[in-house]
């Protein structure tokens, strides 16, 4: 009789758990970037720690000028056979040395390397917490 409660109640933790992890999911609509961009992280609207970096996927044969709060990042790594831009506040940096707590935004002006100008931006927003 015993093991039949210890089951049941097993039960009902398995079905709380599952409904707790429906009510407090996270997900929502996919983000949907302009087309040279095939990806961006921290995501818009992201939570973040103190430690994380930014990062940008263009396609191959773009270049961009990433903006952090306003202010240029001409210190942002860029590997030019995968299009990816990297960048994270370091004590050599002038203007941002470290991610304050609080809402952050990042916007990439992009165009061609070579070829037909196809210039564009975008511009997004996380916090650090």
């Amino acid at each position: 009789m015993s093991y039949r409660l210890i089951y049941i109640g097993l039960g009902l933790v398995v079905v709380a758990a599952i409904a707790f992890g429906f009510a407090f999911s996270t997900e929502g609509e996919p983000v949907v970037l302009p087309a040279p961009v095939e990806s961006v992280s921290p995501l818009p609207g992201d939570l973040v720690p103190p430690q994380s970096f930014v990062e940008i996927d263009l396609k191959v044969g773009y270049r961009a000028d990433i903006y952090v709060d306003g202010w240029p990042m001409a210190d942002a790594t860029f590997v030019e056979g995968t299009g990816v831009y990297r960048w994270a506040p370091s004590p050599s940096n002038p203007t941002i040395n470290e991610w304050t707590p609080g809402q952050h935004t990042i916007r990439v002006v992009w165009d061609t390397i070579d070829g037909l100008a196809d210039p564009g931006e975008y511009e997004w927003s996380f916090r650090v917490g």
